[in-house]
């Protein structure tokens, strides 16, 4: 494999915390790889680790074909990375960070400028060369973060949560040019995220917990895996129609979705549930809009593996 990333047994401990627990990963070439998870499940310890800001405790990690712990600096050229917490010299212009990041990678005089424009129209930012980027929204600041780890053409691409706090359009913005790279240049793409839409956008998704990958796979084979077994309840109060569903056997978890509930129960059951709370919640003083099977979300499928914790899976039903 010439391009992408792999990942054996990777593992790393801080005092008294086992933060990455022989994690093994793979992301291929033209492929996005979505790591979800929550606070503290490990996934900016594994970005840290794959990009050679940390330092393996075991394991072996192979990026664009070229051993990290054996080649760093050759590894490091493969590797474009964007972290949480992107640090811009806010008092330089776009173009003058451009410039210092290139000239940091090694970019001529030559080379950086005519590039470095094509990457600045390519994130949607060539109008705004002059402007400090102290005076930069959130979400074109997340772009020239993006410019900056592309300046040297990596073929790899580690994104740390890069739309956190952004607005929804400029999230949108956001993975049209992942998605844009992946789709031209062949890139290969990780990134953490918190948001589920953007989850449901990866070609697979892994969901970390505790140090571990407890389960790898395309979204819609994950979503497949609770097909019948998701009900949204509709109604008031809110409080009340969560007590009644978590009394009603077959429910195995009940959460809140904007005004209204998911439950999620045993396999077969739901037609069961539906009936039971149709007779249950009106002679309890609850008002019942509505109450249907429906097609799982990525929140729901993330919330069935954090409470159920399920054990390790590994690119189940690949094809």
């Amino acid at each position: 494999m010439e391009s992408g990333i792999i990942a054996r047994g990777l593992t790393k401990s801080f005092p008294n915390v086992l933060a990455v627990d022989h994690v093994d990963l793979t992301v291929r070439e033209g492929e996005i790889y979505g790591l979800v998870g929550p606070d503290g499940a490990g996934k900016t310890t594994t970005i840290r680790l794959l990009c050679g800001v940390l330092r393996p405790d075991e394991g072996e990690i192979i990026v664009g074909g070229i051993n990290i712990r054996q080649h760093p600096d050759l590894a490091r050229e493969q590797i474009g990375y964007l972290s949480q917490r992107f640090s811009l010299y806010e008092e330089m212009t776009v173009l003058e960070n451009l410039r210092f990041f290139s000239e940091v990678r090694g970019l001529s005089s030559d080379e950086w400028y005519g590039h470095t424009m094509k990457i600045l129209e390519f994130v949607g930012l060539a109008d705004f060369v002059d402007r400090r980027a102290g005076q930069l929204s959130g979400g074109m600041k997340q772009k020239l973060g993006l410019a900056t780890a592309l300046v040297h053409k990596p073929k790899i691409l580690l994104l740390d949560e890069p739309t956190t706090g952004v607005d929804p359009l400029m999230r949108q913005e956001f993975w049209q040019l992942i998605i844009r790279l992946v789709n031209t240049e062949g890139v290969s793409v990780l990134v953490s995220t918190p948001y589920m839409d953007e989850a449901a956008r990866c070609t697979v998704v892994g969901f970390m917990k505790g140090g571990k990958i407890i389960v790898e796979d395309h979204p819609e084979n994950l979503r497949h895996r609770l097909d019948g077994r998701v009900i949204e309840l509709v109604g008031t109060p809110v409080r009340l129609l969560r007590e009644i569903a978590l009394e009603v056997d077959g429910v195995e978890d009940v959460q809140m979705f904007g005004d209204r509930l998911h439950l999620h129960v045993e396999n077969t059951k739901a037609k069961k549930v539906i009936k039971t709370l149709q007779r249950t919640i009106p002679g309890r003083g609850g008002a019942l809009t509505s109450v249907e099977v429906i097609s799982p979300q990525m929140e729901d499928i993330f919330i069935d593996f954090l409470t159920a914790n399920q054990g390790n899976g590994l690119r189940a039903n690949e094809g």
